[in-house]
C-alpha cells in the first residue's frame, strides 16, 4: 500500500516518526521518574546497520539498493522485528519502528527486545526473480547480526512468507545448516506457525473485545470503519464480524474508500480488491476519501494504514468511541491529547497490534523444540496474552488518570528499564 495522504505536504514534511517515538518515551520517563542515565540509553538504538545491496536486474543491469537494520534494545532478550520493502523507507522510520517493537514486546511480556529492518525499493516494480535476489542480498549483508539468539526478522509491509523463505534459505546456506528459528512468518512447510497470517488483527480484536466490555459497549451490530485494507485491515473486517458481530460500514486503501451505512460484506470487498486492485468501485457503496472515513459517525475506528494518520488537524473531527490502532504510529502525541479530552478510548498501536509479534514468538518457541501447535492452541495462548496485557494497561491508565498510550508506555518502559538496571548497563 502507498502512503496515505492524510495531512498537508508541509505537515508531512515536518513529521519525524522517531522524534514522535522519543517524545512518547519522554512522557513515560517523567511519570516513572526514570533515572537520567536509563532514560538517555532508552532514547537511542543500541546499534544500527546501513548496507548497500547490489542486485542483478532481469535486463542484465546492476542496481544498488539501500537497506537498514536497527536493533533498538536487547536487554530482555534477542531482538525481534519486521522487514519492510518500501520506496519511502528512511532510517528515522526504521528507528521509530524498532523502538515501538521494543515497547510492544515488553507490554505483552515477551522475553524479546525490539528491532526493525527496511529496504528502499518499490516492490511493485520488481519481478519475482528480482525480489528473490534482493531478499538474498539483504541476508548476505545483514545475516552476520541475525540469528535465533540474536535478532529475528519477520514479514512487514510488502514482505510475506515467500520472502521469509528465501531469506531463511540464504541464511541456512551461509551457516551450513538449517536454522528455522532465525526468521518468523515462514510458510508452514518451513516451520511457520498456524494463525500467523491473521495474528495482528486477531490480537487487535481480542483487545477491542475487552475495551468494549470495560466501556459497556455491545459490539453486536456496532458500526466499524477501517482505514487501510491490507492484510491487517482485511483480517480485522473478517474477524470483527466473526468474533464480535460488528458491522463493517467503511474501508479504504491508498486510492480511496467506500462507505455503505447498511454494511459491507468483507469477503466480497476482499474479492473485489483482489480483482480490481482497490476497494474503489465496489458495487452498491459510495466513494469517500481516507479523510472522510476518519470523520464517520461510527463506534469503532480501526486505523490500519500508516503513521501520522490521526493528527492535530483531524483529531477534533473523530467521532468514534474506540480507536483500535492496528497501524504503527497512526496517532501523533498532539492527537492523543485531543482524543483523550474528547473521551475517545484509544487502544494504542504497540498493544493493539502486538498479536503479530506474539505469534511470531510462539513460532520461535515451536522452532526451538520442533513441536508444532494446532490453531486452537495458538489462538487460546494469543487470547490469554493479549487479554492480560490489555487489562494491565487499562488498570494503570485508570489509576493514574492518563490516556492508554502513556499507560502502555509506563508498563513497557518499566520492564525494559528493570532489565537494563539489573544488567548494570546504566
Amino acid at each position: 500500500m502507498s502512503r496515505l495522504a492524510t495531512t498537508s505536504n508541509e505537515t508531512q514534511q515536518r513529521f519525524n516518526p522517531f522524534a514522535m517515538a522519543q517524545a512518547q518515551l519522554d512522557a513515560a520517563a517523567e511519570v516513572l521518574q526514570l533515572e537520567p542515565s536509563i532514560h538517555a540509553l532508552l532514547r537511542e538504538p543500541l546499534r544500527e546497520m546501513q548496507v548497500s545491496l547490489p542486485v542483478r536486474m532481469d535486463d542484465g543491469s546492476m542496481r544498488i539498493f539501500k537497506g537498514f537494520r536497527v536493533q533498538y534494545n536487547d536487554a530482555r532478550g534477542p531482538t525481534k522485528g519486521g522487514l519492510r520493502f518500501h520506496p519511502d523507507e528512511t532510517i528515522d522510520l526504521v528507528r521509530a519502528l524498532a523502538a515501538w517493537m521494543t515497547w510492544k514486546c515488553a507490554v505483552v511480556d515477551l522475553p524479546l527486545g525490539g528491532a526493525k529492518g527496511g529496504i528502499v525499493c518499490n516492490p511493485r516494480e520488481l519481478s519475482p526473480g528480482e525480489l528473490e535476489r534482493l531478499s538474498r542480498a539483504y541476508v548476505r549483508q545483514v545475516g552476520r547480526i541475525l540469528g535465533a539468539e540474536v535478532d529475528v526478522p519477520a514479514p512487514d509491509m510488502y514482505t510475506n512468507a515467500q520472502v521469509m523463505a528465501w531469506m531463511l534459505d540464504e541464511f541456512s546456506v551461509l551457516q551450513g545448516h538449517n536454522e528455522f528459528g532465525m526468521i518468523t512468518g515462514k510458510p508452514l512447510a518451513l516451520g511457520g506457525s498456524k494463525v500467523r497470517e491473521e495474528a495482528t488483527a486477531r490480537g487487535g480484536m481480542y483487545c477491542l473485545r475487552e475495551a468494549a466490555r470495560v466501556l459497556g459497549l455491545k459490539t453486536e451490530g456496532t458500526a466499524m470503519a477501517i482505514q487501510g485494507f491490507g492484510n491487517a485491515g482485511q483480517h480485522a473486517a473478517l474477524l470483527g464480524q466473526e468474533l464480535l458481530g460488528v458491522v463493517v460500514v467503511a474501508v479504504s486503501d491508498s486510492r480511496g474508500g467506500i462507505y455503505a451505512p447498511e454494511g459491507l460484506d468483507p469477503r466480497k470487498v476482499i474479492a473485489h480488491k483482489r480483482t480490481a486492485g482497490s476497494v474503489i468501485g465496489f458495487p452498491g457503496a459510495q466513494s469517500i476519501s481516507n479523510e472522510d472515513l476518519l470523520r464517520l459517525d461510527v463506534d469503532i475506528l480501526v486505523p490500519a494504514a500508516l503513521e501520522n494518520t490521526i493528527n492535530a488537524h483531524n483529531a477534533p473531527e473523530v467521532k468514534a468511541r474506540i480507536s483500535a490502532e492496528l497501524a504503527n504510529g497512526p496517532t501523533t502525541p498532539e492527537a492523543d491529547e485531543i482524543l483523550h479530552a474528547k473521551g475517545v478510548y484509544v487502544i494504542p498501536d504497540f498493544l493493539c497490534n502486538a498479536g503479530g509479534v506474539t505469534v511470531s514468538y510462539f513460532e520461535m518457541v515451536q522452532n526451538a523444540y520442533s513441536y508444532y501447535w494446532d490453531d486452537k492452541t495458538v489462538k487460546a495462548r494469543l487470547d490469554a496474552k493479549m487479554t492480560a496485557a490489555f487489562h494491565e494497561v487499562h488498570e494503570l491508565a485508570t489509576r493514574l488518570g492518563v490516556h492508554n498510550r502513556l499507560a502502555a508506555y509506563c508498563v513497557a518502559v518499566q520492564r525494559v528499564a528493570e532489565a537494563v538496571r539489573l544488567r548494570g548497563w546504566a
